[in-house]
């Protein structure tokens, strides 16, 4: 090959490697040098990337008051290693910073995703759900946040495979009823119970059907919502069983702050 045909095939190998206005949020950064950063971000196509941002540290970059948390971007970006370069960053608009209670669920929820998703495995059901959730964190609505982590979670469950199908019980297939007891085990699934921290039968039918709703996130909102506070807690404690399971932690990092900061 003619070194105008090799100098054509690298700058078509390059282009095929640009990433344009891909949306994303960033996870997470820490540094990597005087100036510069690594940034973990969730991306609609291409999942979770790592980011160097040449120059993010100083003063004068452009990126330092971009690259926030909770707050949605269109990045350019490119390479082939495992660690991309970031070209530019910009702030797509749309709500606030999230504070108080809700910013520190808002890290709570970019944990999951870091502990739970591989890198460059897309989720776009799941990224428009988290940015759906980010902005109801940003909305500022206390009430709903409880409620809002629970649907989170379960949607996220869902979407990485480890959440059992909820109107059965995971081993024999057989139908819930509605005046029994289940409860969730990370490698068991759904099962009946006798006693201990479970939830009725109707109770994970109601969470089945709101997932399988067309707007999932908002039924289970308002299914997670309407639960009296002794069935959310109940709810709250199944699901974190399972996130510690899969996360291979006894606790996560952002809850244990949560607790802590609720105890002062």
């Amino acid at each position: 090959m003619t070194k105008r045909g090799c100098a054509a095939l690298a700058t078509s190998k390059a282009a095929a490697l640009r990433v344009l206005d891909e949306p994303a949020f960033v996870l997470h950064h820490y540094d990597w040098s005087e100036s510069s950063r690594i940034v973990e971000v969730l991306t609609r196509h291409q999942g979770r990337v790592a980011l160097v941002a040449k120059g993010a540290k100083r003063p004068t970059s452009n990126l330092r008051a971009v690259l926030l948390p909770l707050q949605p971007l269109s990045l350019c970006y490119g390479g082939d290693a495992e660690i991309r370069t970031l070209k530019s960053a910009e702030w797509a608009g749309g709500h606030v910073m999230p504070s108080g209670e809700a910013l520190l669920s808002g890290y709570y929820l970019n944990e999951l995703l870091l502990r739970l998703l591989a890198r460059d495995d897309p989720h776009p059901a799941l990224f428009d759900t988290y940015r759906q959730t980010v902005k109801v964190l940003a909305s500022g609505l206390d009430n709903t946040i409880a409620p809002l982590l629970r649907a989170f979670e379960l949607l996220l469950l869902r979407d990485i495979g480890f959440l059992p199908d909820l109107s059965v019980q995971t081993l024999t297939l057989q139908a819930l009823q509605a005046d029994a007891h289940y409860a969730l085990f990370a490698e068991g699934g759904l099962r009946a119970v006798e006693e201990g921290v479970a939830l009725s039968g109707s109770h994970w039918l109601q969470l089945h059907g709101a997932l399988d709703s067309d707007v999932p996130l908002t039924a289970l909102l308002r299914c997670c919502a309407e639960f009296a506070p002794e069935l959310r807690s109940t709810l709250q404690t199944q699901l974190r069983n399972l996130l510690h399971y899969h996360c291979g932690v006894n606790s996560l990092r952002t809850r244990q702050v949560m607790m802590e900061l609720q105890a002062l």
